[in-house]
């Protein structure tokens, strides 16, 4: 029957594409299509007592075949409707359904004829063919009915309009290729439709478009609307009790209840049907015990009483081994059914959560991110941990309450085997079920303070990556990477625990079942007279470890109710978190609508260029006629602030008293010193801060352009606005760049030459479509802060606002953005630009001008009515215009700076823990091979009592204590070689060349540290240790089975082929949807990280709709992933399953064959009924552990890695204490390169640096400046020639020795979390007064000293509790702490206002009077004073002099540069 029907239970494929039409009649045809399968199948299951017949046959001595045969036509007869059925429903055409009904209602005639002969003949009910007949009559008729009502619904026949039935709309789509909720239900209770995915696997990997679309009831967006349906609800309920919350929970069961309850109906019945082994091993023992007792022969009955009673037919061994193979087949299959539906709904539950909380992120006030209430940290740990732990929570769930239901059936059928003495089993295991909570509370304790220690240690290490740079020339690496190696001992420490209690858990799980049987079966020896019987004995045996899994289950169910309460309770704190206020021309009431750009035909401005990708898409753009412009009148202003006072959350007003107007279709300047409040006053403006008092009012500007408004309503109200640290997306340089709106050629090329980006693009490996961001190309700063302003030119709005755009641009990237980008396009096309910045030789290009000043506004107008009202605030920028010469670009090379983006911490998954709960029943052989022993005694041996009893509890306690001492050795040899691999893989990374960062995504890094490192830790030793039980209990049970009953090696041949193809074929298909998940969750999990980092930008731009979407398709993809892992996996189990019940058949059948002891019958029947769960695990370990060895392979990757040479030729002695004493440098003939395989950077450079001189280096992006600087730390490779620093080559000192000796500014600012003591000295050498000395030259002494703690206050991660500005005078302060004879100074003085600028450069004049001071020039005028002057390009040096020498050859480079910027 099996094979016929499962050829045919999957619709005829030859790929993977249905036509719709093949499910149609599977799907619509019929209002109970499930009906007619389980009628059908209770006729085929009844068909099965033809074995009644054989029964009542063989009593007798002759043949009867009519006794059997109208059975077996009966069974054969019902198959075949089904298959015709099915064919029917593929090839949709009922009226072939009239056959069936033809039969059906000839069936049922005739059955009826029967059971009235049978009344007639006085048969009763208490003969079991009456009841068979009449069983018969009901199903028969039902199959009727479900055919009459067919007929009655699709009218295929007797009428004249057959009615059309459409397959579901998923079907249509030939991209949903999840087909479980719509094949039939043979298949899916055997999960036969994923054999056509599971077996291509083999051919060619799985891969997204295999898996398809998830179907339409399975989406994220459908599950959101139901959650957020049933929690509106919830909070209307309490809207009006200020004290209560809205209840997630009953959200949850409104939104998802039904499925659970089915779920919990499937799981019921499994676990009734769990008690059918027990029940049949006990019948088929007893009825060994009493055939040899009895010895009795078979008499022929009469023949008037060839009617077979039920209790007869029961008591046949051979009737049992078929009803708990059937048993056996049905509770697995509801189990897994079970399973399957908790999956799909947990599934359905996050993502609706997902959506939830990703709808909540782009609503969140800013001051709850700034002001630390609700950090990245959270909002992550929200969407990876808490989302999973729920989701975990429903996989439990039916355990719930199926638990009571199995704990009091055991409990009463062991009362019935054993009397008293199962009571007193049963009391053992109550007494020791709170040591499993107990061990199971300190397992989630363990765990979550090795998750607290592994968050603490990878903080560390993303910060160490993220100044390894600078951490490499203050050779300060040992103190980091000794920091994080003591946070990864604690959490060394933790995982031991944590590993302790794993394995005091399962020696708790071997060690309950053991105690209990013990005491049971003692108790039973000495307090009855009675033998022990075989039957009572296995039979009761195989009960208790039903006990044991509900009791081990309910620590584990437990504790995930109690994580899934307090993800909960997280879950509501954060929906119900401060939102952004809803200004009015958020909702677009009164406001901006956005004239276009219809002109840029593209100007072929000459961009002096340089390498940069770009980022995501923005809004569409139409193009609309431009205004002419008018005198400044009322109408004429965009944007209006009125008596403004904001705050950032913390109730004080960081801006006050603003009031402001920004003209219509003008360039707006906002400037004033570090700190004062001009990135905030944009903010404000965009509604992003809270308003205490007075009102921003928006314009509009196009209302006398009605036409307009029309087509562009979509993102009329949208501000193009570029932030001051730029924020890139994970995607192409141009995704990033046109950020969703259509892409436009022209426009495109227009706007990445105003930015010079197309010398960037050209550089990089696959032009404008390469991947930028956290996992694709590093950029440096000034690369990321152009495609940002390319953004915000790109976009067409009415209104721009540019933070800060040029402070990470040289002066000829500022003067072209400048012309081409700012004055060109954007007044050419009449935007309306707000600009901050700090670069004053611009203000004359300004149209209204605002000055602010500690968080006010200390003047506005145009630039001519500040000169005519307050000439000394005139007269000091014109002075700081005048000393602003001309700036250099960056070089770039030197300068691939880590991207700033943050990794999220993989999940943690706690592993599948259902099934495996059950298949801790590690009955150790021995043991029961000697509880055989003892309960087949004759009695003549009663008086071995003892010896028995004493043997069998030796044999506990020794299996209970080995049981611990494995696991224990197996845990800790996995956890031993986790700590040494990732001891190894810091150092590796720590001692690598900067070339390695520069090349190597700081993500990819850091994964190796945070997912790979936690499955080394976490999952490989559990997972290698459940192999190892799992595989040695197989071959155990194998064993004991083969020794009971040798016939059954021969059964085993066709079972272990079966069993080798299907572990084949599922641990490819896994591997490959196990990488899927994976894959498909980071881009999920980067994405919700990436849109909390950039919510100012999305929400100006108006973003939100299409970042939404983004996350849907996103979540959807991940889902459909890890639901057809789930698939694979109910797929393996149903057939380890199925295997296992033929195992268990075929176990029964050879022992009844050889009726041997039935002691041994008995355990070997035991051993059968565990083997299904142990050949399980043996495939799901194998198949995880072959995923989870990927994380080994992808860190020891990175472990042959080449380190920097740190040894040096020189000893110790051999190196003065005070070098270098002087600060003499002479370079001779030096030539440098970043790896063997490159070009040289510096070809031959020779100068000579007299002790105290200051000397400036310039030079055009490219030349080499940089590589120069980081010669001095042999930062690169020196390949010829050499540095000597006051008579040392420095290549033969240790480069801690020479990095410790020198000190260097960086242009990029680097903080780390801890103390401003800590950050200005981690080595703890210096006094608290060389610390204010050192703060006080850098301007900072005022600002630390009102700080809490002062020296001791805190810096947060990346110093993002100060301004860009006064982290990189703290980075000064470092500098001058050290106290070296040489500075280096990398334009270290880019992101400072000038007056500030003009400060330090005297400072550092007088601070280091006596010492050697190298400046990379940034601006031109900071070198004006130096006594030497080298310019250089493309790696060699082309002017050397004093300042006044170089400035007299009026054709010399730098004489250019100077007039440049006159």
């Amino acid at each position: 029957m099996s094979a016929s029907w499962m050829l045919s239970t999957w619709f005829p494929m030859s790929s993977c594409y249905l036509s719709p039409f093949q499910f149609c009649l599977l799907a619509g045809e019929v209002k109970a299509p499930k009906s007619r399968y389980i009628t059908t199948h209770g006729c085929i299951s009844l068909d099965t007592t033809s074995a009644e017949g054989i029964v009542s046959d063989a009593q007798m001595k002759s043949r009867h075949l009519h006794l059997f045969l109208p059975a077996i036509i009966g069974f054969v007869a019902a198959t075949t409707s089904i298959v015709y059925y099915h064919n029917i429903e593929t090839s949709n055409f009922p009226k072939l359904l009239l056959a069936l009904f033809l039969y059906w209602v000839m069936a049922f005639v005739a059955k009826t004829i029967k059971l009235v002969r049978y009344c007639q003949e006085g048969v009763t009910f208490s003969q079991l063919r009456f009841c068979i007949t009449g069983i018969m009559v009901i199903l028969y008729g039902l199959l009727m009915a479900v055919e009459i009502n067919v007929i009655r619904v699709r009218r295929y026949v007797f009428s004249m309009n057959p009615q059309k039935v459409k397959p579901p709309e998923d079907l249509q789509d030939l991209g949903v290729r999840f087909l479980q909720p719509f094949v039939n239900l043979l298949s899916k209770a055997t999960y036969w439709w994923m054999n056509t995915l599971i077996i291509s696997a083999h051919k060619k990997p799985i891969d997204l478009k295999a898996i398809g679309k998830l179907p339409i009831a399975m989406r994220a967006l459908t599950n959101y609307v139901c959650l957020k349906e049933a929690y509106e609800e919830q909070k209307k309920k309490v809207a009006n009790q200020p004290n209560r919350n809205p209840s997630i929970w009953l959200a949850m069961y409104r939104a998802f209840g039904r499925p659970i309850l089915l779920s919990s109906t499937f799981r019921y019945l499994a676990d009734l049907l769990g008690f059918a082994g027990p029940l049949c091993i006990s019948g088929i023992v007893q009825g060994f015990q009493n055939t040899s007792q009895d010895n009795t022969t078979t008499i022929e009955k009469d023949q008037s009483d060839s009617y077979l009673s039920s209790q007869d037919f029961l008591g046949n061994a051979y009737v049992l081994a078929v009803l708990l193979f059937l048993a056996l087949i049905l509770q697995r299959t509801f189990l897994q059914a079970s399973y399957y539906v908790t999956t799909e709904t947990g599934i359905n539950l996050r993502g609706a959560l997902l959506a939830m909380i990703y709808n909540k992120i782009l609503r969140l006030s800013t001051s709850n991110l700034s002001m630390g209430e609700m950090t990245l940290g959270q909002i992550n740990n929200l969407v990876a941990i808490e989302t999973n732990q729920l989701m975990w929570f429903l996989f439990l769930c039916p355990n719930l309450w199926a638990m009571p239901v199995q704990i009091i059936m055991g409990v009463i059928l062991l009362y019935n085997l054993l009397g008293e003495s199962a009571l007193v089993g049963a009391a053992v295991i109550v007494l020791l079920a709170p040591i499993q909570y107990f061990i199971a509370t300190k397992l989630a304790e363990a765990q979550k303070s090795t998750l607290d220690y592994s968050t603490e240690r990878l903080k560390k290490t993303n910060e160490i990556l993220k100044g390894i740079k600078l951490l490499k020339l203050y050779a300060w690496e040992h103190i980091f990477c000794t920091s994080v190696e003591e946070t990864r001992m604690k959490e060394f420490t933790s995982l031991k625990t944590f590993a302790l209690y794993t394995s005091l858990s399962i020696f708790m799980n071997a060690a309950i079942p053991m105690a209990a049987v013990l005491a049971t079966f003692v108790t039973y020896a000495y307090t009855t007279d009675k033998k022990l019987q075989p039957a009572q004995a296995f039979a009761s045996l195989s009960l208790f470890h039903i006990l044991v899994t509900p009791l081990f289950l309910l620590s584990t169910v437990v504790r995930f109710a109690v994580k899934a309460i307090i993800s909960v309770q997280k879950l509501n704190e954060f929906l119900l978190s401060d939102e952004i206020g809803g200004d009015s021309w958020r909702d677009g009431c009164s406001s901006v609508a956005y004239e276009s750009c219809k002109k840029h035909t593209g100007f072929h401005s000459k961009a002096i260029n340089r390498k940069q990708p770009l980022r995501y898409q923005l809004e569409s753009y139409e193009q609309s006629s431009r205004r002419q412009p008018r005198p400044l009148e009322i109408d004429d202003i965009a944007i209006k602030v009125t008596n403004g006072y904001f705050s950032w959350g913390s109730g004080l007003a960081t801006l006050s008293n603003i009031n402001i107007r920004i003209p219509t279709g003008q360039m707006t300047m906002i400037v004033g010193q570090v700190g004062c409040g001009k990135s905030s006053l944009l903010l404000a403006i965009l509604g992003e801060m809270q308003t205490l008092e007075g009102k921003v009012h928006w314009s509009n500007v196009n209302e006398n352009e009605p036409s307009l408004e029309a087509p562009r309503s979509r993102n009329r109200y949208s501000v193009a606005y570029a932030a001051q640290k730029p924020w890139l997306l994970n995607a192409t340089v141009e995704e990033n760049i046109t950020c969703g709106s259509p892409f436009n050629k022209q426009r495109y090329k227009t706007v990445t030459d105003a930015c010079s980006l197309q010398p960037d693009i050209d550089l990089l490996p696959f032009g404008d479509q390469t991947e930028i961001g956290e996992r694709g190309i590093n950029l440096s700063g000034g690369q990321r802060q152009r495609i940002c302003v390319a953004r915000a030119l790109y976009q067409n709005t009415n209104i721009v606002f540019l933070d800060d755009p040029f402070s990470a641009l040289d002066i000829h990237l500022s003067d072209h953005l400048m012309q081409e980008g700012i004055l060109k396009f954007l007044q050419e096309d009449k935007r309306t630009l707000v600009l901050v910045t700090h670069k004053l030789q611009y203000l004359p290009h300004a149209d209204w001008i605002i000055a602010m000043k500690d968080g006010m506004v200390l003047r506005e107008g145009t630039l001519k009515d500040i000169q005519n009202k307050d000439v000394e605030l005139y007269e000091h920028w014109k002075t700081l215009m005048n000393r602003q010469d001309q700036e250099l670009e960056k070089d770039m090379e030197a300068d691939q700076t880590s991207l700033e983006r943050k990794t999220l911490r993989r999940a943690m998954y706690p592993r599948e823990s259902k099934a495996q709960l059950e298949d801790e029943d590690e009955v150790i052989v021995a043991i029961d091979y000697w509880l055989a022993r003892w309960t087949s005694l004759d009695e003549k041996h009663k008086t071995d009592e003892t010896y028995y009893v004493a043997g069998f509890s030796l044999l506990c306690g020794a299996g209970i204590v080995l049981c611990l001492i494995t696991s224990l050795t197996v845990e800790w040899m996995g956890l031993t070689a986790a700590k040494n691999l990732h001891h190894n893989l810091l150092n590796k990374i720590i001692l690598g060349p900067i070339r390695f960062f520069d090349m190597t995504p700081l993500g990819l890094i850091l994964n190796r540290f945070s997912a790979d490192t936690n499955i080394i830790d976490q999952h490989i030793p559990p997972t290698l240790e459940s192999l190892t039980r799992s595989t040695l209990l197989c071959l155990s049970a194998i064993g004991i089975i083969s020794y009971a009953t040798p016939w059954f090696l021969v059964a085993l041949v066709p079972l272990g082929i079966a069993f080798y193809f299907i572990q084949k074929y599922f641990r490819v298909a896994s591997k490959d949807l196990q990488e899927l998940d994976d894959s498909t969750q980071l881009p999920l999990l980067c994405h919700f990280s990436e849109t909390a980092e950039g919510l100012t930008t999305i929400r100006a731009f108006r973003h939100e709709a299409r970042f939404k979407q983004r996350m849907l398709e996103l979540t959807d993809t991940n889902n459909i992933a890890y639901l057809f892992l789930s698939a694979a996996n109910r797929w393996l189990e149903v057939r380890t399953d199925y295997l296992g019940a033929c195992i268990v058949l075929t176990a029964a059948v050879a022992s009844i064959k050889e009726g041997p002891k039935s002691g041994f019958v008995g355990l070997g029947l035991l051993y059968a009924l565990t083997i299904t769960n142990y050949l399980n695990w043996v495939v799901r370990n194998l198949a995880d552990l072959e995923v989870q060895m990927g994380a080994v392979k992808k860190v020891n990757s990175f472990l042959n890695m080449e380190s920097e040479n740190y040894d040096g030729t020189l000893d110790a002695s051999q190196i003065p204490k005070d070098w270098p004493q002087e600060g003499e440098i002479k370079i001779e003939d030096l030539c440098v390169r970043y790896e063997n395989n490159l070009k040289p950077v510096l070809k031959h450079v020779k100068a000579y640096i007299k002790p105290g001189q200051k000397v400036g280096i310039c030079g055009r992006t490219g030349s080499g400046k940089s590589s120069l600087s980081l010669a001095f730390f042999r930062m690169v490779d020196i390949f010829d020639g050499r540095i000597v620093i006051d008579g040392i080559d420095i290549s033969k000192l240790p480069l801690h020795t020479l990095r410790s000796r020198l000190s260097i500014i960086l242009q990029d600012p680097v903080l780390f979390s801890g103390s401003i003591r800590f950050n200005l000295d981690p080595e703890c050498k210096c006094t608290d007064d060389r610390l204010w000395e050192a703060l006080e030259i850098a301007q900072l002494k005022n600002m630390v000293k009102l700080l809490p703690g002062g020296l001791d206050a805190m810096v947060t991660e990346g110093g993002e509790n100060f301004s860009v500005g006064q982290r990189q005078l703290f980075c000064l302060a470092r500098a001058f702490v050290r106290k070296s004879s040489i500075l280096i100074m990398d334009e270290a003085t880019a992101s400072i206002d000038m007056a500030t600028e003009n400060i330090l450069q005297k400072v550092v004049m007088t601070a280091f009077a006596d010492r050697t001071v190298v400046t990379i020039a940034h601006r031109v005028h900071t070198i004006l004073t130096a006594d030497l002057v080298i310019v250089m390009k493309r790696g060699n040096i082309l002017e050397y002099d004093t300042p006044e020498n170089l400035l007299s050859q009026e054709n010399g480079i730098f004489a250019s540069f100077v007039r440049a910027d006159m």
